[in-house]
């Protein structure tokens, strides 16, 4: 089958070792099942695949992809969820210590068919088309945990995004938007500014630049640049929410700001299966839909590494095999 597959890890130049081109067919062990890919969205995480992080030289070649929407052998629509727990472990999966992500220790979801397990499977429903639903299980569902289950945002509160553009900050805008939230982004890109009103963002704001009040929780992914202006954007009794640190993972933080204004700070990792479902269904009845920077074939998976790598996307980048 063709696939889109790490065959060499190189931390300066992640695009030199992605291939493409026939893999095997995937193994599927007990409990599991085959899933006919109609549409898999390109993460950061599979850049960082590339580059070596959380996946080493002995698990090569390796399909790269987390997230798809397909078909199951039986006719049904569904979504994969990533995350890949033990099948002993009866908590919240992001919580196991053993799980790990499709493209990690099993082929990914860039290729004709991947297989996981059948627990895993979500129902999509018909509102949404292959290439929207593609796009939830990661940058959506790491959204909506950050948002509703570690910073438990309700209607009325204020929601700063620090940086604007991406996959997870766009879902950020949108579904803290859809929810009743006011929320605040900032920005170091004009034309993306522009452009995160449009998905419901209340204030537009430079990086760094002081906000005219504090905030109920702030949303981070972009770690060491934002992350002093991130603490002391927050209200007494606010929450930080981080799932990510593109711009380093060391940061200094004022420790007795963080106490004396009881401050939560909170790490956060993709999300459940319930909540993928319930993010499905919060989709379906409100019409929100996640934004799609483009669809490509999967044979022109290069150019939308390549985008990403740049930063020249705004959404989402889906492939169709």
């Amino acid at each position: 089958m063709f696939a889109a597959y790490a065959s060499s890890l190189d931390a300066d130049d992640p695009l030199a070792g992605l291939t493409l081109g026939e893999r095997p067919e995937p193994p599927v062990p007990d409990g599991w099942t085959t899933v006919t890919v109609r549409a898999t969205a390109l993460n950061h995480h599979d850049l960082w695949s590339l580059r070596g992080v959380g996946l080493d030289a002995g698990r090569l070649p390796m399909i790269l992809g987390c997230d798809a929407a397909g078909v199951t052998d039986d006719g049904r629509e569904v979504l994969v969820h990533a995350v890949v727990s033990d099948p002993d472990w009866r908590d919240d999966e992001t919580l196991d210590p053993k799980r790990t992500l499709l493209s990690e220790l099993h082929p990914g979801t860039f290729a004709e068919r991947v297989a996981v397990p059948a627990r895993n499977l979500v129902p999509k429903p018909s509102a949404l088309s292959f290439e929207e639903a593609a796009c939830l299980p990661t940058a959506w569902l790491t959204a909506y945990r950050m948002l509703f289950t570690q910073a438990r945002v309700v209607p009325g509160q204020t929601v700063l995004v620090q940086g604007a553009g991406g996959g997870v900050a766009t879902a950020l805008v949108a579904l803290g938007a859809a929810a009743g939230a006011r929320v605040w982004v900032t920005s170091r890109n004009p034309a993306k500014a522009a452009r995160v009103t449009s998905l419901g963002a209340d204030r537009v704001f430079g990086s760094g630049e002081r906000l005219p009040e504090r905030v109920d929780a702030v949303m981070e992914t972009v770690g060491a640049a934002t992350w002093q202006h991130s603490v002391r954007s927050l209200r007494p009794g606010g929450t930080l929410v981080v799932s990510g640190a593109t711009s380093g993972y060391v940061a200094e933080t004022e420790l007795n700001r963080v106490f004396f204004l009881q401050l939560r700070v909170v790490g956060s990792t993709m999300g459940t299966r319930d909540e993928l479902a319930r993010l499905v269904a919060f989709c379906e009845r409100t019409g929100l839909r996640p934004v799609v920077d483009r669809v490509l074939p999967l044979s022109g998976a290069r150019d939308g590494f390549a985008a990403l790598d740049a930063g020249d996307v705004f959404g989402k980048v889906v492939f169709t095999p």
